[in-house]
């Protein structure tokens, strides 16, 4: 196969890949926006922040606390993983020996690979009780954070150090042939270049712990209230979807695909905002 071809086919290839992962994620929003339209109707939008409560069957549709419940969540993993993963990553792309950095990667890598199941029952049947004992009833907004911040930390750590390893070797060497020693290197040339991708992992990561089901449905209690108390039980919205959507009839069922709406509204602030981020100039 002549050289100029291959690359042609090899240029269609792949836009055609990229469009139908944009078409994908365009047909989801299109569905769910579709879904949820009989209940914006219906309802009305306001609603759904100002009723007295969720009481479906009762009309009362108000997701607001279970809107925060899922942000206090993930933000509170996000805030407790960060920096826990960001040293991991650190430690592994600049201080540690290669031979210790691909011990401690293969163990952050297996711990990204256990199902989000069971890590929900190792924090069931092991944050749980523990927390219980400090304060009861122990499934709380605190086992949540704690149950996320395990489950996001190996996505942050391992981005994050394929961005510090991005960095080129010779911006090491410059800053050492400049008097600059590891930290300084560290703070003032590589931390500055892999700013982008450093960012980037911890928003992925938010974005992973506000659509995680499973793990805060196992630990979180379930009761719909405004997360006030780091020991009061929540109920993200994602665990009200998979509770209710079995049996959700009407409008009912299109006010969980609001949800779901909010949810990826959610997630596309976070990337606008991560990308917005990146953006800005370093004043290192």
């Amino acid at each position: 196969m002549r050289p100029r071809l291959a690359d042609r086919l090899l240029g269609a290839g792949t836009a055609a890949a990229a469009a139908a992962a944009a078409a994908i994620v365009l047909l989801i929003a299109a569905f769910v926006l579709g879904e949820s339209l009989p209940a914006l109707r219906e309802i009305g939008a306001a609603r759904f922040f100002t009723d007295g409560g969720w009481h479906p069957t009762a009309d009362g549709f108000n997701l607001a606390p279970m809107l925060l419940a899922s942000l206090a969540v993930a933000v509170g993993a996000t805030l407790l993983a960060a920096p826990v993963a960001l040293l991991v990553a650190l430690f592994c792309a600049a201080c540690a020996p290669e031979w210790i950095a691909n011990v401690v990667r293969r163990v952050v890598e297996l711990l990204a690979s256990i199902p989000s199941v069971v890590v929900g029952f190792f924090g069931l049947v092991a944050l749980v009780p523990l927390i219980a004992r400090l304060r009861p009833p122990g499934a709380s907004l605190l086992a949540g954070v704690l149950v996320l911040a395990l489950m996001i930390l190996p996505t942050i750590a391992l981005l994050a150090e394929a961005s510090l390893r991005a960095v080129p070797r010779a911006q090491w060497v410059a800053a050492a042939a400049l008097g600059i020693g590891r930290c300084g290197a560290l703070r003032r040339v590589v931390i500055p270049g892999a700013r982008r991708g450093l960012l980037g992992a911890i928003f992925l990561g938010l974005a992973r712990a506000l659509g995680e089901t499973m793990a805060v449905l196992m630990v979180c209690g379930n009761d719909v209230r405004w997360p006030t108390d780091l020991f009061g039980p929540v109920r993200p919205l994602t665990a009200n979807i998979a509770l209710e959507m079995a049996y959700a009839l009407g409008r009912h069922r299109s006010a969980l695909f609001v949800s779901g709406l909010l949810l990826m509204a959610a997630v596309t602030v976070l990337v606008a905002a991560s990308h917005a981020r990146a953006a800005e100039p370093s004043r290192a």
